[in-house]
């Protein structure tokens, strides 16, 4: 009864988790000259992610100088590169990612003097919040209830792959806690096997010294 109210509560936590992370705003950060910013997104494997990066321009309608333009990188959790682009005033990335983890998008603005902030947009989709369900639609000539059933379709394959990728955290963490407990067990009776060897080499001194002194 208690492992499915665990589930249950599970269930529930995943899809309001997912429920507040679709809609996905984008940001507004300042990168000085000279100076890298980076920013990391949790990606699952096999999972689709777009971004897109703009500097945003002191005066609209005028081109920016090459020394305010930014280098952008994307990297992998192991370290391997997704996007790279150098000198650029605004850029999109798209990949579908083959690793799970951390993901990284750094951006860096060349020094110089005196140093100057540049403002840069940047917004970051992945998984669900990914697709472009307008283009979607147009192309496929669908009706809306079928958009609505891809939609809930793909939203309960998205958490019957967390239930899954959930029930493999608490199956290592339960394994871990068996290992740690084995080993503090290990470590007890040893500690405890010390104890007494110790003290019984106390009593042992102690009975021959009395001896040699002859009080007993």
């Amino acid at each position: 009864m208690r492992r499915s109210i665990t589930i249950a509560t599970l269930i529930v936590t995943v899809i309001l988790g997912l429920a507040s992370t679709q809609p996905v705003n984008g940001m507004r950060f300042d990168l000085e000259t000279g100076a890298t910013k980076c920013i990391t997104e949790d990606i699952k494997i096999n999972a689709m992610t777009v971004g897109k990066y703009a500097i945003v321009k002191p005066v609209e309608g005028f081109p920016l100088p090459e020394e305010d333009r930014i280098t952008v990188r994307v990297t992998s959790p192991l370290g391997n590169n997704y996007h790279y682009a150098d000198l650029k005033e605004s850029g999109s990335f798209a990949f579908t990612a083959g690793e799970a983890g951390d993901y990284m998008a750094c951006f860096w603005a060349a020094k110089q003097s005196p140093d100057k902030s540049l403002s840069v947009d940047f917004e970051w989709k992945s998984g669900l919040a990914a697709k472009d369900w307008s283009k979607v639609a147009k192309k496929g000539q669908v009706e809306m209830m079928e958009l609505e059933l891809k939609k809930l379709y793909d939203s309960v394959t998205m958490v019957h792959e967390e239930m899954f990728n959930l029930r493999a955290r608490e199956e290592m963490m339960q394994h871990l806690i068996r290992s740690t407990n084995a080993k503090m067990a290990t470590f007890s009776f040893f500690s405890l096997v010390i104890c007494l060897s110790v003290a019984a080499l106390q009593l042992w001194h102690l009975k021959a010294f009395f001896q040699r002194k002859k009080l007993i």
